[in-house]
């Protein structure tokens, strides 16, 4: 199947309802179609591997096109162009999350870029950074604890940033690193409390926000599990 058919039949079956529930979670549906998550990976299961047409999807510029090429990408064949390309492209959070969580993260090269994301101004590229330290620290499973004592400096530079789709990303970075290990969990309740100290909304919300879940009796309980 080609990428024109494959919009099509993403325009077919997509739905005015559920655009309206996306924009509600603050997605960008401006080129949007209306296709549920679910559905594009049932989809991506039938088409299985496939980077040419991934790269043919992702040019459409359709919203669920972009989500469907991350699902059908090979990772193993992913550049740094690559990444950085369709990081250029990044406009809503959810592209952002599922290009980072479902085939970046899965490159040789996603630590690297993650601390290098980390720093960029452009909002979604920066939340790329830290959303791929999240997922890394859940799907990467060779990395050692100091894989991920690396991005403790940059989360907490990140956790002043004000804009709210960077703020959660930064977040959802330290709570995941913390959930991965009890050594990591003291690290990142140390680091929670440093950015607690810092004079800034953003971060006090970063620190109370990962604190409540880091401390708390279920998390302590399964890592000493």
């Amino acid at each position: 199947m080609k990428a024109n058919e494959l919009v099509a039949h993403l325009r077919k079956h997509g739905q005015a309802r559920n655009l309206e529930g996306m924009a509600k979670f603050g997605i960008n549906t401006k080129n949007a179609v209306g296709v549920p998550v679910p559905v594009l990976r049932k989809l991506a299961r039938k088409i299985g591997l496939h980077h040419g047409l991934a790269f043919d999807l992702w040019r459409t510029r359709i919203h669920e096109a972009r989500l469907l090429a991350a699902f059908i990408a090979d990772y193993k064949r992913v550049t740094e162009k690559q990444m950085e390309d369709w990081a250029y492209d990044f406009d809503s959070w959810d592209i952002c999350d599922a290009v980072g969580g479902s085939l970046f993260d899965r490159t040789d090269f996603a630590h690297k870029k993650a601390v290098e994301w980390s720093s960029r101004k452009e909002e979604f590229v920066k939340r790329a950074g830290f959303a791929m330290m999240a997922t890394l620290a859940v799907h990467d499973k060779r990395a050692g604890k100091a894989a991920f004592e690396k991005f403790f400096p940059c989360i907490i530079r990140g956790s002043t940033d004000e804009r709210n789709f960077v703020k959660k990303a930064v977040n959802w970075a330290l709570r995941q690193i913390g959930k991965r290990s009890m050594a990591l969990n003291r690290e990142a309740i140390d680091v929670a409390r440093t950015i607690s100290k810092i004079d800034s909304p953003s971060a006090k919300w970063v620190a109370s926000n990962a604190l409540h879940e880091l401390e708390s009796e279920a998390v302590q309980k399964r890592l000493k599990e």
